[in-house]
């Protein structure tokens, strides 16, 4: 039969297991609802309400005066190596100049920050010009700013594209012929440039248009589409589709290879940025 000592020491155990079990679990939910917290103020510091506009032009001034040498034209670290605040805790979850003004008027001198000397109301203005930036934040890591606009690579002299054109081009190209409405069939001029320069032979996928001729004997002459060619072996399709290879010794034997895409790769060498920016603007007029 057990003591009245022994069964106090049981029950005494029991409240123990339980309040250690209330405390364990009382714990990891109120760390659960913590981490939420903290992840919830994380991302409300990125989702903020319309700054005033005439603070936030009186803070950028500010800015570009006693910030931008350190901190960048865009907050993300400046020449006299300044942290990017973009990744700034303090920048982030601030809403009301509560993190960032401290800071600006000498909070973190010990950590090397100095003290910028504004008062509350400017910087409390270069305070809501840092949060106006971060509010145009984008995706993980990416720069502040607006959608990215698309790129305008029509930058070049079209009359003087004409020119190059007819004077390097047109023995083998016309504008009312095979380049007729050319910028109608690649309608953007990043394609269309690549087409020109590399002679329309920018898609990998498509068949070769070389041809081949192997000499194997004088009189010999062997004829057909180019399959593969290195300096050991030659392989060509014939007009029956059948293939055959040969095996190269030095000029042994004799290989000649037709490729209309040759002027446009020997011309690769020549080409200035400017050649190819006026002759694209020419050609995006050919529609």
């Amino acid at each position: 039969m057990k003591t009245f000592y022994s069964r106090c020491i049981a029950v005494g155990t029991a409240w123990v297991v339980v309040a250690t079990a209330v405390c364990y679990f009382g714990g990891l939910k109120t760390a659960s609802a913590a981490g939420q917290a903290g992840r919830s103020a994380f991302n409300s510091g990125q989702v903020r309400p319309p700054e005033d506009p005439a603070k936030v032009i009186h803070g950028k001034a500010l800015y570009g005066i006693n910030c931008q040498a350190c901190h960048g034209a865009d907050l993300r670290g400046g020449d006299m190596g300044g942290p990017n605040l973009l990744r700034s805790q303090a920048a982030l979850t601030d809403q009301h100049g509560e993190q960032i003004i401290p800071i600006i008027q000498g909070a973190r001198m010990a950590q090397g920050m100095p003290n910028i000397g504004l008062n509350d109301e400017d910087a409390g203005a270069v305070a809501a010009y840092i949060r106006s930036v971060i509010a145009t934040i984008g995706g993980q890591g990416a720069p502040p700013g607006e959608k990215a606009k698309p790129l305008n690579i029509v930058v070049g002299d079209a009359t003087r594209g004409q020119e190059y054109f007819a004077m390097h081009c047109a023995s083998c190209h016309s504008a009312t012929g095979d380049l007729k409405d050319i910028a109608t069939k690649y309608p953007d001029p990043v394609q269309l440039q690549a087409h020109w320069v590399a002679g329309g032979g920018n898609n990998r996928n498509a068949p070769s248009k070389a041809t081949v001729d192997v000499t194997v004997a004088p009189g010999e002459k062997i004829s057909g589409k180019l399959v593969r060619i290195d300096d050991f072996i030659v392989t060509l399709q014939l007009s029956d589709g059948t293939q055959r290879s040969f095996t190269r010794k030095g000029s042994v034997p004799t290989v000649v290879v037709h490729n209309p895409m040759q002027a446009h790769r020997d011309m690769l060498p020549h080409y200035t940025d400017r050649d190819i920016h006026d002759v694209t603007a020419y050609l995006v007029t050919l529609k």
